[in-house]
């Protein structure tokens, strides 16, 4: 949950097997018409999900048999950790700017943080030191090369 001009507002997260965020959505309510919005919303860009995993949260239920019925739905307390640590960024970027000041601005920041975290923050722990270094060597040249591009 973040707060934007005081008003609570949910983040909702899908992430991939590996942890990476590929989709977020901040919107008002958490029910199951949000649920199965968010559903549809990922359902159309990445195709029929093998699993999904969510909290318990019980209006999930409806929305995820309608949208992905062949989905394997699994609600565990311990399941959901990697969404919940995916969280983490975003807390600490949200403490540094201050409070979002409106729905658009918190929706583009937040798909466009995560998608450019993806690119200059690569799995530490799974690549040895050099690896590391030549990951991180490459994402700043292509950012340069891609703002030299904007610029032009």
């Amino acid at each position: 949950m973040i707060a934007i001009r005081g008003k609570k507002h949910w983040l909702w997260r899908a992430i991939d097997a590996n942890g990476n965020v590929i989709d977020i959505l901040a919107q008002t309510r958490r029910n199951a018409e949000a649920a199965k919005r968010f559903f549809k919303r990922l359902v159309a860009k990445f195709g029929q999900p093998r699993a999904v995993i969510t909290d318990k949260l019980r209006s999930y239920i409806n929305p995820i048999m309608t949208v992905a019925p062949d989905a394997d739905h699994r609600a565990h307390k311990a399941l959901d950790n990697a969404i919940e640590v995916s969280h983490r960024p975003t807390r600490k970027r949200e403490k540094i700017f201050g409070q979002l000041k409106s729905h658009r601005q918190a929706q583009r920041f937040l798909s466009a943080h995560d998608r450019v975290k993806l690119i200059f923050r690569p799995r530490r722990y799974q690549l040895a030191a050099a690896s590391y270094r030549h990951a991180r060597s490459d994402a700043f040249s292509l950012w340069a090369d891609y703002t030299a591009e904007m610029a032009a």
